[in-house]
């Protein structure tokens, strides 16, 4: 049997499947937690990346038997900021996607350049999240750390340096970053040039690899033989995208500790508002997104307040009406990307002496959802054909509340596919596609990991719209 490895590096943990390369079924599985991180101030040491990768690759082949994989690839965290020297040490912990203290720099980006000269050459209006607003902290208040920078990456092109010694990206990643056109397949480095001058920014960023281009071998030990073709690897959304096999008109709305909304384009897309970003995919097209700090955080946090755990807080929400008998939970308790309001705070409204915990539970999980469709109608305003295929994924999909309250309230059928971790399985899509030479496209729809459960509306229309107003209303108050 011939087999490949994906590895999901994300905010909370590396996760890593092993699955056979010819019809897609999976082998193998670990998990390994990072530490955990607290907005504003959001940021992990890298090396602990590569030691969970590590034990991962251990608990999903330590089972199996076997440490041989054809091919693998890395899909890691956006937006990262990872800052080497010249002998190629971390300078400093990567300042994450989810840290807010950029927001100041961001905003003195804008100002300098103005939105719409930012949407023309990247496809982003910056915000705290990308990382050339992490690089402009950075210059603003470690210039010393700045001046030992001689190599800018990002989480996962640091563990594919690590896993072959070379320093590469892919389109889709490096689509994030505030300094690099989808448009023209270029890194801008007048752009860094805003950030840090008296500088050769070409020599310090990675090579922007194809689809389906080998990054090299892999070369060093992380519980795997060596000589595996190791892919190019890719941004998380992007990797889930590859899973699925998106086409244009599907979304996808994937809920983990941020929350995403996005599709496919074969063109590229500028939004001047500054609300969708504009980044490339990793199949050689383009992936609109929207994308919001609270998502399962919310419902995680609301958890805790009631004193219970999240999986009881699904039971608890499922014992309320949709509408949650009028409270409403504005759940900006991180600030907020989108829309752009980095120093806002929850907020719950319509409190009563006959609410009731499941009342407040079940606000959490619609406040959550209204905020997403927010985000899906921002790409339709973009332009963004959202009229195809709909999909939930990431850790809320597990939740029954979750799935029922999106069909309910986006008014359409929505799908849940069976593949549990598909940035994983995206990776493993990626690396069939290196190992065989195909489109990543043709990969995932031999594999068929689309498939799942269906969950269709249960609500009318009206009931849908009397919520998302109610939500629509408090949160421009926030």
């Amino acid at each position: 049997m011939s087999l490949v490895l994906g590895v999901d590096s994300s905010t909370q943990a590396t996760k890593v499947e092993v699955r056979d390369a010819d019809d897609g079924s999976l082998v193998a599985s670990g998990r390994a937690a990072h530490p955990p991180t607290s907005p504003p101030r959001s940021e992990q040491d890298p090396e602990a990346w590569f030691r969970a990768l590590g034990s991962a690759v251990g608990m999903a082949l330590g089972p199996a038997g076997t440490n041989r994989v054809d091919a693998l690839a890395v899909a890691g965290q956006q937006h990262g900021m990872v800052v080497l020297d010249a002998a190629g040490r971390v300078v400093r912990p990567a300042k994450l996607w989810n840290d807010t203290e950029s927001a100041p720099q961001a905003a003195a980006l804008v100002t300098r350049l103005g939105a719409e000269a930012w949407v023309e050459a990247t496809g982003l209006v910056p915000v705290a999240s990308f990382t050339i607003s992490k690089l402009a902290w950075l210059a603003e208040n470690e210039p010393e750390n700045l001046a030992r920078l001689a190599t800018l990456l990002l989480p996962h092109d640091w563990l594919t340096w690590r896993l072959t010694g070379r320093f590469v990206t892919d389109r889709g990643d490096a689509s994030g970053t505030g300094y690099w056109s989808p448009a023209t397949n270029a890194w801008r480095t007048d752009l860094l040039d805003l950030v840090g001058t008296g500088r050769d920014w070409t020599q310090a960023l990675p090579a922007v690899l194809g689809p389906v281009e080998v990054a090299g071998e892999l070369t060093c030990d992380v519980g795997l033989a060596p000589g595996a073709a190791v892919g190019p690897g890719t941004g998380d959304n992007m990797a889930a995208a590859l899973a699925l096999g998106l086409r244009p008109g599907d979304v996808v709305f994937s809920l983990g500790t941020s929350g995403t909304v996005f599709g496919v384009t074969h063109d590229p897309v500028a939004d001047r508002t500054g609300a969708v970003a504009g980044f490339a995919d990793a199949a050689g097209g383009f992936l609109p997104l929207v994308c919001t700090l609270n998502c399962m955080r919310v419902t995680d946090w609301v958890a805790g307040l009631l004193g219970c755990i999240p999986a009881d807080l699904d039971r608890l929400a499922a014992g309320t009406e949709p509408g949650a008998r009028g409270v409403t939970l504005v759940p900006y308790l991180d600030g907020e990307r989108t829309p752009n309001r980095p120093d806002a705070t929850g907020s719950l409204w319509g409190l009563g002496t006959s609410t009731t915990p499941a009342d407040v539970a079940r606000a959490a999980y619609e406040g959550v959802v209204c905020s997403l469709l927010d985000a899906r109608d921002a790409l339709a305003a973009a332009g963004v054909a959202v009229d195809g295929r709909v999909f939930l994924v990431g850790g809320g999909a597990r939740s029954a509340v979750f799935r029922q309250t999106l069909a309910d309230l986006a008014q359409c059928a929505v799908v849940v596919p069976a593949a549990d971790e598909l940035v994983a399985a995206g990776a493993c899509v990626q690396a069939g596609a290196v190992r065989s030479g195909r489109e990543p496209g043709a990969v995932a729809a031999d594999w068929g990991l689309a498939a799942g459960q269906t969950v269709e509306a249960g609500v009318d229309s009206d009931t849908a719209t009397r919520i998302r107003l109610r939500y629509a209303a408090k949160s421009d108050k926030a």
